[in-house]
């Protein structure tokens, strides 16, 4: 007896019946859908499954082809699974390590016993076509733990066997392509005939596998040149040599075994020394006879800025200097002059919503030595007025100015740049999954803002993950452009820091609700912080950057 199921498409606002067992795919086809970049995968009842899924029940379905971020993520997965299967094919004895997001495509190191040539490019590449070409599917197998461990065991894989022997998994996964195996932890594409546009160039010492726009996917996303953000990862990838730590089953194995405090010891003193080293470079900048008067600090949301700036207000301390805080927000226009965005809602976020010329005026004034007022921005009735606190700049003082306008040329157009100092600050993760499996850095932002939101703002996980997308469109609007404009660049990520987030916002992902849009996401991040070990925050101490999300800092916000 053949039962049929009611599927809800949300695509087309519209539902049909379907035999028990189709697929995803065959349900797409069913619904008549024509989607020029997609489908790539699917949400069934808001979790994100593959096309070759099989439903047996009813369920609401939406189609995602890569202009959404979930789709993005299925099409770079697979794409990254053939490329791990070509240079496991062109060199049997070499690797490649996916390491970070950078200059719009991915970093990859390619680990071959010498320098790598722009034949090797080509060789990869064209190796990558062939497989796209042949069209092969992408099969996904659930066993035992065990049974996968010794599969991967045989293979050499022991980044793999290192995660799974930590998950505390009874059954996992695993994907082939080919006679290739991997691991990838989330939807692929249903075969390699699914990948339209890519390309693969030689970047510094490694390579840079390219994407398509997520806008315009018929064209690949432009490689932005980021050195300082790429010397960036390179130096804490360094610094996870030095603690032995690549992976995310190296971490949950030096937890297992009692190191954690000295992780986290040995990281928060590396952090730490950064620091000391961005103050000793302010303090002993001297251009002309001319020294640093103003310290900008820009980044993106939950990037650990305010505990940054602290931080680096007592390392100036004691070298003898005075920070003084100056604080963006005393600057907006008056909220009837405040920009609108495109929805005609006030956008605060926009560079326009501060007074420029004034608060460009009043620094001039300080720089020069004039004593000013400084203003006084009151939210209540959305007016700026005097604070009654007057303020020049002596020898010893320093202005610390902290906001994500910091790094835009537009906001200090005419400060000689002697008087200045600009640092960028991002939570830059620098810890694998595997070496096939990159961590997103926004995943790092987001849960330390869901943490925040939660404990500060009242605010539940749904809001916030509801409110992201238009966060990081504001950070791609007003932040990155101006990133490589620092000199110097600060990563406030810390190599334990999901293990310890892990205990704390687990129980306020669980509350999204299941009809929400932000189960989703809710849902895929829960997957993602299942792979770690818990580490508690005892043993953070008061000025861990971590504080500002978690508590207990030392430091008053």
């Amino acid at each position: 007896m053949t039962f049929m199921l009611q599927i809800y498409c949300k695509n087309k606002n519209l539902s049909k019946e379907f035999e028990e067992g189709t697929s995803l795919f065959e349900i797409y086809q069913g619904f008549d859908l024509n989607m020029p970049y997609g489908p790539v995968s699917a949400r069934v009842n808001n979790k994100v499954e593959d096309l070759n899924f099989k439903v047996y029940y009813n369920k609401d379905v939406e189609f995602l082809d890569i202009t959404s971020a979930s789709g993005m993520r299925t099409y770079v997965r697979s794409l990254c699974f053939i490329l791990t299967k070509a240079v496991s094919e062109l060199y049997p004895n070499g690797n490649i390590l996916l390491e970070h997001p950078v200059s719009k495509g991915y970093f990859c190191k390619l680990c071959i016993d010498r320098t790598i040539g722009l034949d090797d490019v080509i060789r990869i590449k064209q190796r990558m076509q062939e497989i796209i070409k042949a069209d092969l599917p992408f099969i996904r197998h659930e066993k035992h733990t065990d049974e996968i461990i010794r599969l991967f065991k045989e293979r050499g894989m022991d980044d793999k066997v290192k995660l799974l022997e930590t998950s505390g998994q009874l059954y996992s996964c695993y994907q082939q392509l080919g006679d290739t195996i991997d691991s990838y932890y989330g939807s692929l594409v249903p075969s390699t005939g699914y990948i339209r546009l890519f390309d693969i160039v030689k970047y510094y010492d490694g390579l840079l596998l390219r994407i398509p726009n997520r806008k315009n996917p018929d064209k690949l996303e432009e490689v932005v040149k980021q050195e300082k953000m790429l010397d960036v990862f390179q130096e804490y990838h360094r610094w996870n040599e030095i603690l032995g730590i690549s992976t995310v089953g190296d971490l949950n194995q030096a937890c297992n075994r009692g190191m954690a405090t000295d992780l986290i010891n040995v990281s928060e003193a590396l952090q730490e020394k950064k620091i000391v080293r961005i103050a000793d470079e302010i303090t002993n900048r001297n251009e002309n006879g001319q020294r640093v008067k103003l310290v900008l600090i820009s980044g993106p949301s939950s990037s650990g800025k305010t505990t940054f700036s602290k931080r680096l207000s007592i390392q100036l301390m004691t070298n003898g200097l005075r920070p003084y805080p100056i604080s963006l927000d005393d600057y907006f226009v008056n909220r009837e002059d405040t920009p609108l965005d495109e929805n005609g809602q006030h956008d605060f976020e926009s560079l326009y919503a501060l007074d420029l010329p004034f608060f460009e005026a009043q620094l001039k004034a300080l720089l020069a030595g004039e004593e000013v007022e400084l203003p006084r921005f009151n939210f209540n009735i959305g007016k700026r007025e005097p604070s009654g606190k007057k303020l020049r700049i002596d020898d010893n003082m320093i202005l610390i100015l902290e906001g994500i306008h910091a790094l835009n040329p537009a906001l200090t157009p005419n400060i000689p740049a002697a008087n200045k100092y600009k640092i960028y600050v991002s939570a830059l993760t620098t810890i694998l999954l595997d070496n096939h499996n990159y961590i997103p850095t926004t995943d790092n932002r987001l849960l330390r803002r869901i943490i925040r939101d939660y404990k500060y703002r009242s605010h539940s996980a749904e809001a916030t993950i509801n409110r992201w997308p238009s966060v990081r469109a504001g950070e791609e609007k007003w932040i990155f452009p101006y990133q490589e404009y620092a000199d110097a660049m600060f990563n406030s990520a810390l190599i334990f820091e999901l293990a310890v987030l892990k205990d704390h916002v687990e129980p306020v992902l669980r509350k999204v609700p299941n009809n929400s849009p932000a189960y989703s996401e809710a849902h895929r991040l829960l997957r993602f912080l299942s792979h770690f070990v818990p580490v508690q925050d005892e043993e953070l101490p008061p000025t861990s950057l971590l504080r500002e999300f978690l508590g207990g800092s030392s430091f008053v916000y």
